[in-house]
């Protein structure tokens, strides 16, 4: 079925955000309304092949999910898709700091805005090998003669400084993930990090005001973000998911992938369960005979695995030395947030309240609008709105411009 653009209120085509997860592929169609109010119109999804730890490694098999999501997209939302916004996740996602510093000529005649440009585009400039590309650069910091200041116009000062977040990927997965899409032929408008977007489906100010961190588990990465003081601090992604807790019960019981994911989902881990007896049959399945699973030990299993992603995020954050200003406590999305226990284990290894993330600030799809899961894509929508009018204003163009030089 060919269907045409159906303008939104505003007049302007719908948002397309497409996430290509390693357990799903999700497309969602969004429309803008006059106060900026994001109504979700359209979701397509598809079991993702051909992808693992969140890289595509077939792109044939990758392909026909992308196609699937996108055209069950175009069904519910009764558009056409010619553009898309990508989100993007691996442990391939890293970061830096990296501090730009320009002198003011005219100190006594107080900073301009001119001055704050100069400043921005040094800290931007940073050095990276030639197979790595900068994903997202974030001001976080200024400084006026080496003293902290929120906003700097009109401070009189000799030097102005600046610490500046940068999000760096392989460049080789961005151009794989980009032409893969692009083969449809689909335009891929620009690409963001999953864990930003997740962030910023599901949070307030008050909570990034507070301190708040973001845990994004996936089915084979979990991202996570962290802000301070309504400042994105620090952000990354670690290759551990929801698929390795049913790798883990599916060797620990000699069970199938598919009775472990069952497992997983139905009893999950809650930690004021673990000490309970109890066991759960499980029928035989090809090549598997009948099984009895003592459901203590599952909870251990599950509580091994979910505990090491999460001391691992906590152990970031610690050594950024953000830990102590994390007063909002975590926000758990992704599939992984769907587990029982795992929020009562967060709390646990990172000593704060936890709290399952759903995307706020949305209208349309009750499924969409209610689940953790969508988080990424959701905030994907949001992200697209908030920058495609700035990147029409930049002759630089975003991440694709610069990596296709289109």
């Amino acid at each position: 079925m060919v269907f045409s653009f159906l303008l939104g209120p505003t007049g302007l085509p719908p948002v397309v955000a497409l996430e290509i997860g390693t357990s799903k592929t999700v497309a969602l169609v969004g429309e803008v309304r006059e106060d900026g109010h994001l109504v979700i119109t359209g979701l397509g999804e598809h079991a993702s092949v051909g992808v693992r730890k969140g890289e595509v490694v077939d792109f044939d098999q990758a392909l026909v999910c992308v196609r699937a999501a996108l055209a069950a997209a175009e069904e519910t939302g009764q558009v056409a898709i010619h553009q898309v916004h990508l989100a993007l996740s691996g442990n391939h996602i890293q970061t830096l700091v990296n501090r730009g510093t320009f002198p003011i000529l005219h100190a006594a005649a107080g900073i301009t805005p001119e001055d704050v440009q100069q400043v921005t585009a040094v800290a931007r400039a940073v050095n990276l090998p030639p197979d790595r590309q900068v994903l997202h650069s974030i001001g976080q910091t200024f400084y006026v003669d080496g003293e902290r200041v929120a906003r700097p116009e009109d401070f009189e000062g000799a030097k102005l400084a600046l610490d500046m977040l940068i999000l760096h990927t392989k460049r080789g997965q961005v151009r794989n993930a980009v032409k893969l899409v692009q083969s449809l032929p689909v335009e891929v408008a620009d690409v963001a990090f999953s864990g930003l977007c997740s962030a910023l489906a599901v949070l307030t100010p008050e909570q990034k005001e507070g301190g708040v961190i973001v845990v994004d588990m996936g089915a084979g990465v979990t991202d996570y973000v962290a802000y301070a003081a309504g400042m994105f601090a620090a952000a990354g992604a670690i290759g551990l998911g929801g698929d390795h807790l049913t790798n883990d019960l599916a060797l620990a019981f000699r069970i199938p992938r598919a009775q472990a994911e069952r497992l997983k989902r139905e009893y999950g881990c809650s930690p004021s369960d673990a000490g309970h007896g109890g066991r759960v049959n499980l029928p035989p399945e090809v090549g598997y005979p009948a099984r009895s699973i003592n459901l203590r030990s599952l909870h251990v299993v599950l509580q091994l695995r979910l505990k090491e992603i999460f001391q691992i995020v906590r152990s970031r954050i610690e050594e950024a030395g953000l830990l102590r200003q994390i007063g909002a406590g975590i926000v758990l999305t992704g599939g992984g947030a769907g587990i029982k226990g795992a929020r009562e284990l967060a709390e646990e290894v990172f000593g704060a309240p936890c709290v399952v993330g759903r995307p706020i600030g949305f209208s349309g799809l009750a499924s969409v609008t209610d689940g953790p899961q969508y988080a990424t894509a959701a905030g994907l929508l949001r992200y697209a709105v908030k920058t495609e009018a700035d990147s029409k204003r930049k002759t630089g163009g975003g991440l694709v411009r610069r990596l296709f030089g289109n």
